[in-house]
Parts: structure tokens; sequence; C-alpha cells
């Protein structure tokens, strides 16, 4: 019996901590999924005009509550790749203009909290990690580690058939 309620007591804790983990995660943006979405809109938005994008979500979201709403709706018409590339334009170098007009699709930039972030950058380039896309890869996790800031980022970039060309950290 007291070996069953060990193994009882152990699950119980790692359920809470699990719970605890799960509720932080949410907080990060915003509290709940519908407002983290939101959040992440005004992120993109407040985060392409500020100096380094740097700020927390609360100097991010600081401002009308109106205007944040509205800049939310407009910021979230445009896909992940267009907001990256949009950044990338206004504050990139020209070998980062260039390698960062060859991706295609962007995943996972906009739910952020700070544990384990991980993005994926798709590309058009070819031939995995022999191909011709390695060296511009190492720009675009550079590109995104500008645009992006976590505390325990992962951001992943591949090619059109999806095969790895570089990772960074963001």
């Amino acid at each position: 019996m007291g070996m069953k309620s060990k193994i009882v007591l152990g699950a119980v804790v790692g359920v809470v901590v699990l719970g605890a983990v799960s509720a932080n995660a949410g907080d990060a943006d915003g509290g709940s999924t519908d407002k983290g979405s939101a959040a992440s809109a005004q992120q993109q938005s407040g985060g392409a005009g500020s100096a380094g994008g740097t700020g927390g979500d609360g100097t991010k979201q600081a401002g009308g509550e109106g205007a944040a709403k509205d800049a939310g709706k407009d910021a979230g018409k445009a896909s992940q790749a267009e907001q990256f590339k949009a950044f990338v334009q206004k504050n990139g170098t020209p070998q980062e203009k260039e390698a960062v007009a060859h991706v295609t699709k962007v995943q996972g930039a906009d739910e952020q909290n700070d544990i384990l972030d991980a993005a994926d950058v798709y590309t058009d380039f070819t031939g995995g990690i022999m191909g011709e896309g390695t060296g511009p890869a190492k720009l675009i996790a550079s590109a995104f580690a500008d645009w992006k800031q976590s505390e325990n980022g992962l951001v992943t970039v591949y090619d059109a058939e999806g095969e790895l060309l570089g990772n960074g950290t963001f």
C-alpha cells in the first residue's frame, strides 16, 4: 500500500505541475487562446516599429484598447510569412532581404511562451543541406531572431521539399 500511495501521489504532483506550466503558457499570450491571437497580432504590428523589438508583451501592448483591436484586425490579415518579410524589408540588411525573399511560409511565430518556442520557416530553395539554401538559411534564422525574441526559442529553416537547411536561436 505504501508504494501505491507514492505512485499516486507522484502522478498527482505531475498533473499539478503540468497544469501550472500550461496556465503560465496561456498567461504569456494574454490569458486565453482568443486573446492570444489578438495579442500576437499586436506584437507583430507593435514589434515592427520598436527599436530592435526587445520589449515584452506589456510594452508592445501599450496603447488604447480600440487602437490595439484595430491594429490586431489589420495585422491578422497578413500571414506570418508576410509579416516577417515586411519586417525584414524595413529593418534587414540587403543580404537578409535577398534571403528572406525566398520564404514561402512561417509557422509557430505567433505563439510564444518563453519556455520552449519553436518556429519553422519554409523556403523555395532546393537540394537540402547540401544545396544552395544553406547560406541563406543562416541569414533567414538571423533575421528571424531580430524579428522575434524568446528566452528559449529555436527557428528551423526548411527547403521546398521540407528538408532541413539550418536553424538558429531567437
